[in-house]
């Protein structure tokens, strides 16, 4: 990989962000100027980490899951395959910082909900999906039933469960997918197909394992038999939780632990693996041991940067358009809601998850699906999201009268779309909603909601981001078939 070309392409995706704030925070909603010189010390920051942790996972974490799906293949032991996957897709996911940090908000909101049960939950749910989705790829049965069945099933508990469950489901399905275990995951996915030699069996593992949390969180949410009327706390306090000065010396302590704890147990997983099974030569482990402690000083510095200017920026920014579009409407409201379309619609280019599977799917279809064209439906789809989430923040409603349209509408659009684009799809419904996501877009949303209308319903934003990348991919796949004259792809 090219870092030079890299560190271009990354600030590309990053600048356009930074100028829009800056532009604002210096115009239209002045911002102080300490917010506004943490913000650009954290886009240089978000620039620089990106490019190395990319660096580490082209190195490292993407050759080991190959490897690891095609050696567990290879085995012929079923057994093996789906235990190995479960123990995977468990570890990597409770060590998720993105989790800890979810299951967090949820005790914070629901005092009586415990986190260390919740975080397992949600790893337990994600462990078996994995389980479920290779074992839908070593059958070679069709990815868009299991998916037609998975949220079947999903919307079916959705009216079991207690509503104030639905959007902490639809959102820990979108947490569980970090930047440190959406590559592997892939490449395990990636890995097994190879043995296989099934094209449409290379994408979905992600879409597959994103069910498991949600269907886990709606299912605990029926066994704690609650009403759903609880008192919630002021999505205010949240805001002003995210917005708190804390010096550099804490962030990086934070960070460098988060990041730590991300990139362990797949180090862990990787000495395992080796030692009963890869057999790598002492080159190759270099190598993969380079890529890690690539990917770990990257992730570090782009968490860094996330968490030491865009957190406080974003709700800052959405606190003062909230409040302007709550005293004045109007123009106001257009803007405040326009603003987060276009946010939506760039920040998502700079997810590290996302630049991983748009450079999977090129190299994947031979070239056949360009990344820049995925990045483009990638980009409409999100900024759809962040609107629809701006306006749910400003009026209050159901996020059921999103969900279930939105869904019903992408699984219809699977009878139409090549079974390789509908797999995709609903992978990049998960890398979509990623840390720049949970932690600068929530932030602008909570910061609007608190002031615009006083809605204390913080989840959902990040279920509506991983929702619309569903339609929209899809949407591509079916104008690829027809300029295709309707071939199969």
């Amino acid at each position: 990989m090219n870092i030079i070309e890299k560190f271009k392409e990354t600030a590309v995706s990053v600048l356009p962000i930074m100028g829009i704030v800056l532009l604002m925070g210096l115009t239209v909603i002045p911002l102080d100027r300490i917010i506004l010189l943490r913000f650009m010390l954290g886009g240089f920051l978000l620039i620089v980490g990106l490019t190395i942790f990319l660096l580490g996972v082209d190195l490292g974490i993407q050759p080991m899951g190959e490897r690891c799906g095609s050696e567990l293949t290879k085995k012929r032991n079923l057994p093996l395959l789906l235990g190995s996957a479960f123990a995977i897709g468990f570890i990597v996911t409770a060590a998720e910082p993105d989790i800890q940090v979810f299951a967090e908000q949820v005790k914070g909101i629901y005092p009586f909900i415990n986190k260390t049960v919740i975080t397992f939950v949600i790893a337990a749910g994600v462990g078996l999906f994995i389980m479920l989705g290779l074992l839908r790829a070593v059958a070679g049965f069709s990815i868009k039933i299991t998916l037609l069945i998975g949220y079947l099933i999903v919307f079916t508990f959705t009216f079991l469960t207690p509503q104030s469950f639905t959007g902490i489901g639809f959102d820990s399905g979108g947490a569980t997918t970090g930047p440190m275990t959406v590559p592997f995951i892939m490449a395990l996915g990636l890995g097994v197909s190879s043995v296989r030699a099934k094209s449409d069996g290379s994408f979905g593992l992600t879409g597959i394992s994103s069910i498991g949390p949600v269907l886990a969180i709606l299912i605990y949410g029926m066994i704690l038999k609650t009403n759903g009327s609880f008192e919630m706390q002021a999505a205010q306090d949240l805001v002003q939780a995210s917005q708190s000065s804390e010096t550099f010396g804490i962030i990086i302590k934070n960070v460098f632990h988060e990041s730590l704890m991300s990139v362990l147990p797949l180090l862990g997983l990787f000495f395992v693996f080796q030692l009963t099974l890869l057999k790598m030569t002492k080159r190759q482990v270099i190598r993969i041991l380079i890529g890690f402690l690539y990917a770990f000083v990257g992730l570090t510095i782009f968490l860094t940067g996330v968490n030491c200017g865009f957190m406080q920026a974003g709700a800052e920014l959405g606190r003062q358009l909230g409040q302007k579009a709550a005293e004045n409407g109007g123009a106001w409201f257009a803007l405040l809601i326009g603003t987060g379309v276009v946010l939506g619609a760039i920040i998502v280019c700079a997810e590290p998850a996302v630049w991983v599977l748009s450079e999977q799917v090129e190299q994947v279809s031979g070239g056949t699906i360009k990344r820049k064209f995925l990045l483009i439906f990638l980009s409409v789809g999100t900024s759809i999201a962040i609107g629809l989430a701006m306006w749910r923040a400003v009026a209050g409603f159901s996020l059921k009268y999103f969900l279930i349209p939105g869904y019903a509408a992408a699984l219809i659009l699977m009878i139409f779309c090549p079974n390789m684009f509908s797999a995709i799809a609903f992978d990049s419904g998960g890398v979509a909603s990623g840390p720049l996501t949970s932690t600068f877009i929530l932030s602008f949303t909570l910061g609007a909601a608190a002031n615009a209308s006083g809605n204390s319903d913080s989840f959902g934003v990040i279920a509506l981001v991983a929702m619309m990348p569903l339609i929209a991919i899809q949407a591509m796949g079916i104008i690829f078939k027809i300029k295709q004259g309707g071939k199969h792809v």
